[in-house]
């Protein structure tokens, strides 16, 4: 589980990073919404603040972590995802394909970052892994 944790954190630290010394002089706080379909273990939610702490970011000063769980009910995902948006998170953090597809049914806008999905290509998750989101940032079209 810390790995996981230690991927989702780099993954966002990438999207985050060339906005870090904008958001130094605005002092903005970024919004990162983690959705997973059970709760986190503590070691988990303990790898993912310490990857945000080294890699500079601190919680409550840098970013905000608004964690969400369907706690195994799968049909809660849309609803979080539409929470997530309500609060103006910055990314959303998802573990499994279900989440993702939330996600992307919830927003265009929003980045989407995940893990744990052997090929997010042949699930139509993304539309290539070099341009993930497309021209557009529209998921693909569901498989018939």
């Amino acid at each position: 589980m810390r790995l996981i944790g230690l991927a989702v954190v780099l993954t966002v630290s990438f999207i985050l990073a060339p906005l870090v010394a904008e958001a130094q002089q605005a002092g903005k706080v970024w919004r990162i919404g983690p959705t997973l379909g059970s709760a986190a273990t503590a070691a988990t939610e303990d790898a993912f603040r310490q990857g945000l702490r080294e890699r500079g970011y601190v919680e409550g000063r840098d970013v905000v972590v608004d964690w969400r769980f369907a706690e195994g009910k799968g049909e809660r995902l849309p609803e979080l995802a539409a929470e997530l948006l309500r609060l103006k998170v910055d990314v959303i953090v998802t573990l499994a394909p279900a989440a993702v597809v939330a996600a992307q049914k919830a927003t265009s806008d929003t980045p989407i970052v995940f893990t744990m999905v052997d090929d997010p290509v042949a699930m139509r998750l993304v539309h290539s892994l070099g341009r993930p989101g497309g021209e557009h940032h529209r998921p693909c079209d569901p498989p018939e």
